[in-house]
């Protein structure tokens, strides 16, 4: 019978020096699972120095302990696909891959005993519309990236998903039997702790947000054209689009040219997490007319800090924000304009979607997140424990 702590290997090659998305969702759950753990060992596994000790720097060091695995390979890698499975096997009761690419080897469809395998599957974005981010890799080898992602979770013991949306997607898109589909868990994400409003700190002028990528499907060309439209009603409106410049998506920098919208678009880039919590106390609304999510964390985090949110009945974003966001659907620049409108003019309407928002915001935390996984973690480890007595 095995003793002492069970061995966790979690991949964190998904963070990156600019991290969103997978990146944020790992380094906030491994951050969370040390301060809840009391069973666990952690092995933080890392393809880059530099940030395994910048990542590890950070974390809390009161209940569970945790090792750095370096190792040469990206998670794309064949070599790491070859050669990480013998180190997984000698050293690890639970591999969770925070991510759909897991080192496959490690983990055969018909296997008994430990290594247990967990993965996380967030959106299914490059299925469900494959023209909405047309010259993704995903896309691109679409047949390959489904292949991919139904064997990882064919493979592991448990399949973590954000959303019900993202769930119904899984069984839909994968072609899941019933059996199949009993080993997917939702795991709402979460949002940091200290988030909060400050609303000394608004902006004067009326200050819309954009937070995300350029993919097509975040639709943030239609955006750019319903701010040029809200201009028209309230001149002084500004816009900051707050996310990494994508050269394979021009159209909304095109837009806003073409708009002569000049300095009242600020692109911002990428804006690390402390500068973030700023941003959303300055702005007034936060706006994502995405066609799909997964999950949407700035929804949360702009309600966590009291700032109204306008949005889409896309994918995961009314099980998200519930009735505490201003929707708009379908997005059009006709009703983006209007909604944006409302809320830089009517004053009871954005303090009741604030307050709204950060009642609905404290139903979310990372901790609530990392209970819920290890609980998962503790139910496959021990049904693969129970498959290795003869």
């Amino acid at each position: 019978m095995k003793s002492g702590p069970n061995q966790i290997v979690i991949d964190c090659r998904w963070i990156l020096p600019q991290s969103s998305g997978i990146g944020v969702y790992t380094r906030e759950l491994v951050r969370a699972l040390l301060s809840v753990s009391t069973q666990e060992e952690y092995h933080l596994l890392f393809n880059n120095e530099y940030l395994a000790r910048r990542e590890t720097a950070r974390l809390p060091r009161r209940n569970a302990d945790f090792h750095i695995w370096l190792v040469p390979w990206s998670p794309l890698s064949l070599g790491g696909q070859i050669a990480l499975p013998f180190r997984i096997w000698k050293r690890a009761d639970l591999y969770h891959g925070p991510n759909y690419m897991i080192p496959f080897l490690a983990f055969p469809r018909k296997r008994q005993g430990s290594p247990a395998c967990v993965v996380t599957v967030h959106d299914l974005i490059p299925l469900r519309f494959p023209d909405h981010a047309p010259r993704a890799r995903k896309s691109r080898f679409l047949t390959f990236f489904r292949f991919l992602l139904r064997e990882a979770v064919l493979r592991a013991d448990a399949v973590i998903c954000p959303s019900n949306a993202t769930c119904r997607d899984i069984v839909t898109l994968l072609s899941l039997s019933q059996k199949q589909r009993s080993k997917i868990h939702v795991v709402p994400e979460g949002i940091p702790a200290g988030l909060g409003p400050d609303p000394v700190k608004r902006e004067k002028y009326p200050l819309v947000l954009f937070v995300g990528r350029r993919d097509p499907y975040k639709n943030l060309p239609m955006l750019i054209d319903a701010f040029a439209r809200l201009r028209r009603t309230i001149p002084q409106a500004r816009l900051e689009v707050i996310g990494p410049p994508d050269p394979r998506y021009p159209e909304a920098e095109q837009s806003a040219a073409r708009l002569r919208l000049g300095s009242a678009v600020t692109w911002r880039g990428y804006v690390p997490p402390e500068e973030m919590i700023r941003a959303y106390q300055r702005a007034h609304a936060v706006v994502l007319p995405s066609r799909y999510e997964g999950f949407g964390l700035p929804v949360l985090e702009a309600m966590a800090c009291g700032c109204p949110v306008v949005c889409s009945r896309a994918g995961s974003l009314p099980e998200v924000a519930a009735d505490a966001a201003l929707y708009v659907d379908p997005p059009t620049p006709e009703a983006l304009a209007r909604a944006m409108e409302r809320i830089l003019t009517a004053p009871s309407l954005s303090r009741m979607l604030a307050r709204k928002g950060i009642s609905r915001a404290r139903q979310f935390s990372w901790e609530r997140t990392a209970r819920e996984t290890i609980t998962i973690y503790r139910r496959v480890m021990h049904g693969a424990a129970a498959e290795a007595v003869p």
